[in-house]
C-alpha cells in the first residue's frame, strides 16, 4: 500500500482509459445539452438560479446556457470556455461550436477504441480542419464593392442569425434595425455607440431604432422642456454642498446665527460653482451625481436644463455621442469640449418619460428601443439582437459571406472526405471521422425540426457532388432547398471561428491521459 500513497488523502487520480472516458463523456453530455437549441427550429431552455429571488432566464443562446451551469467535469469546462470565447469574438455560433466539438470527440472516442493513438487522431484532425477551411475559402462571396448587394447580404445574414432566436417571427423588422444600426457605425466594431433600451409593454413589433440618443431620465422641475441647438456640458462633480453636513463635520459655534453664516458661505461656494458652469455658455448640464434643490433653482433661473444621476454608461455614451468630454473642474472654460446637438426634448415610451437628444455630432450613435411582453422576453430579445449586431459589425470588416443552412458543412465534409481517400496511413481514419462530425451539424438541424435527417442528408450529399451546388436544408418545407433563393447566408468569419475553435478544443481534450483532482481543504475544528 505504501506505493499508492504519493498523493495526499482524498486526492484522486484517473489514469489512461478512465481519464479519457471521463473527459469524453463529460464533453458529449454538454454538447447534447445545447444540441436541441441549434437551428431555426431549436428549442429554448429555462435556467432557474437557486439564489435569492430564483431568477428565471429563458434563452436559446448557447453561451448564456453554458455560462450559467456549474460544472465539475474538466473537459466540459473546456467546451464552456470555447463557447464564451466565440460569444466575445464573433457573437454568434455559440451553440454550433460546442456541438461540433462534441461530435468530434464522439468520433475520436470510436477511433481511440479502435487502438489509434490520440496523436495520430490529432494530426488527422489538423489536416482536415485546414482542408475544410480552404474549401470554404474557395466558395466565399465578397460584395464589398457593390453597396446595394452588400446591404442585402447583411440583411440576409441578420435574418439567418435571428431565425434561430426568439425574434424569428419579426426577423425582417429586426434585421433591418440591426443593419441600420451597424451601417451607422461606419466600420467600427465598437457596439458601445448602439444603445439598447428595454421597456416592457407593447409587442416586439413595436421596437424601433431612434437616431440620436435617449437618456433614461426625467427632466428636472421648473426647467425648459425643450431646447434647440443645445450646448451640453457633461460633468462628474458633486453639486450637493449647500447645507452643512451635520454628520462628521464638527464646528464649534457660540450661537445659531453662526451656523447660518456657515450655511450662507456654503451657499456662496455653490453659487460660484454654478456661475462658473454657466460661464461656459451652455444650456444643458448633465451631471453624474445628484444636484441639490438650490443649484437646481439656479440652473432653472438661468434657463439651463440640468439632469442629475445620469448613470455611468449613459453619461459616457452621451459624451461620446455629442462629441463632448466629461469635465470635473470648471475653472478654465476654454479647455472643456462641449457637446452639441440640435434638439433636446422629452418623449414618452409606454408610461415612462425619457429625454431625447437628436441631431447629434457623431452620426454613428443610435438607440434601439425594445418593447415586449415581459422582462424575460426583453432580455432574450436583447441577447438575440446583440448576437446579430456582433455578427454584422464583424462582417462589415471582413465582408466575406457564405451560404447557410448546412451548406458550408456539406461543402467542407465533401472536401475532407476526398482528402481522406488520398491520405495514406492511419490518419485517413481520423480525417474521415472529421467529415462525419461536420455532417452532424446539418443532421441536428434537421432532427430539431423533426425531419428525417438520414434521408435528407443523403439527398444533400448527392446534390453536393454536382458542380456549383447551392443546396442546404430548408427547415420550413422539410426538404432540400436552394440557399440562394431562400436568402440564407452566414458570415465567413463566424464559420471559420467555429471550425478552428472546435478543432482546437477537441485536440486539447484528446491529449489528456490523466486527471488529478486535488484533495479538498480540511476545515479545522475551532473548538
Amino acid at each position: 500500500m505504501a506505493v499508492e500513497r504519493i498523493l495526499k488523502d482524498e486526492a484522486s487520480e484517473e489514469k489512461g482509459e478512465r481519464a479519457r472516458m471521463a473527459s469524453f463523456v463529460g464533453a458529449m453530455a454538454i454538447a447534447d445539452l445545447v444540441k436541441t437549441t441549434l437551428g431555426p427550429k431549436g428549442m429554448d431552455k429555462i435556467l432557474q438560479s437557486t439564489g435569492r429571488g430564483h431568477q428565471v432566464t429563458v434563452t436559446n443562446d448557447g453561451a448564456t446556457i453554458l455560462k450559467s451551469l456549474h460544472i465539475d467535469n474538466p473537459a466540459a469546462k473546456v467546451l464552456v470556455d470555447i463557447s464564451k470565447v466565440q460569444d466575445d469574438e464573433v457573437g454568434d455560433g455559440t451553440t454550433s461550436v460546442v456541438v461540433l466539438a462534441g461530435e468530434l470527440l464522439r468520433e475520436a472516442e470510436k477511433l481511440v477504441a479502435a487502438k489509434i493513438h490520440p496523436m495520430t487522431i490529432i494530426s488527422g484532425f489538423r489536416m482536415a480542419a485546414e482542408c475544410a477551411r480552404s474549401a470554404l475559402l474557395q466558395k466565399v462571396m465578397d460584395n464589398k464593392e457593390d453597396a446595394e448587394k452588400f446591404t442585402s447580404d447583411l440583411m440576409k445574414i441578420a435574418m439567418t442569425t435571428l431565425s434561430s432566436k426568439i425574434l424569428s417571427q419579426d426577423k425582417e423588422h429586426f434585421a433591418k434595425l440591426a443593419v441600420d444600426a451597424v451601417m451607422r457605425l461606419k466600420g467600427s466594431t465598437n457596439l458601445e455607440a448602439i444603445q439598447i433600451i428595454k421597456k416592457p409593454g407593447g409587442s416586439l413589433k413595436d421596437s424601433f431604432l431612434d437616431e440620436g440618443f435617449i437618456l433614461d431620465k426625467k427632466i428636472g422641475i421648473g426647467q425648459p422642456k425643450r431646447i434647440e441647438n443645445a450646448k451640453i456640458l457633461v460633468a462628474n462633480t458633486a453639486m450637493d454642498t449647500d447645507k452643512v453636513k451635520i454628520y462628521g463635520a464638527r464646528v464649534r459655534v457660540d450661537s445659531m446665527s453662526r451656523v447660518a453664516e456657515i450655511e450662507g458661505a456654503e451657499k456662496e461656494k455653490m453659487r460660484e460653482k454654478v456661475q462658473k458652469i454657466i460661464a461656459h455658455g451652455i444650456n444643458c448640464f448633465v451631471n453624474r451625481q445628484l444636484i441639490y434643490n438650490f443649484p437646481e433653482e439656479l440652473f432653472a433661473d438661468a434657463g439651463i436644463l440640468a439632469i442629475e444621476h445620469a448613470d455611468f454608461d449613459g453619461i459616457e455614451r452621451l459624451a461620446l455621442v455629442t462629441g463632448g468630454e466629461i469635465a470635473s473642474t470648471f475653472d478654465n472654460p476654454e479647455s472643456v469640449k462641449l457637446g452639441h446637438c440640435k434638439l433636446i426634448e422629452e418623449i414618452m415610451i409606454g408610461k415612462d418619460k425619457l429625454i431625447h437628444f437628436s441631431g447629434v455630432e457623431m452620426g454613428q450613435a443610435c438607440t434601439i428601443v425594445l418593447r415586449g411582453a415581459s422582462h424575460h422576453v426583453l432580455d432574450e430579445a436583447e441577447r438575440s439582437l446583440h448576437d446579430a449586431l456582433c455578427v454584422l459589425s464583424q462582417t462589415i470588416n471582413d465582408s466575406r459571406v457564405i451560404l447557410g443552412g448546412g451548406w458550408p458543412e456539406m461543402v467542407m465534409a465533401k472536401e475532407v472526405d476526398e482528402l481522406a481517400h488520398k491520405t495514406p496511413g492511419k490518419k485517413s481514419h481520423a480525417i474521415e471521422a472529421f467529415s462525419r462530425a461536420l455532417l452532424a451539424i446539418p443532421t441536428i438541424i434537421a432532427d430539431n425540426a423533426g425531419l428525417d435527417s438520414a434521408e435528407l442528408i443523403s439527398q444533400l450529399r448527392a446534390e453536393h457532388h454536382k458542380e456549383g451546388c447551392t443546396a442546404g436544408i430548408d427547415v420550413i418545407f422539410g426538404s432540400v432547398g436552394d440557399m440562394v433563393e431562400l436568402g440564407i447566408s452566414e458570415s465567413f468569419k463566424v464559420k471559420q471561428a467555429i471550425l478552428l475553435s472546435a478543432t482546437e478544443a477537441t485536440e486539447m481534450i484528446l491529449r489528456v491521459d490523466e486527471i488529478i483532482t486535488c484533495a479538498p481543504r480540511k476545515r479545522e475544528d475551532r473548538m
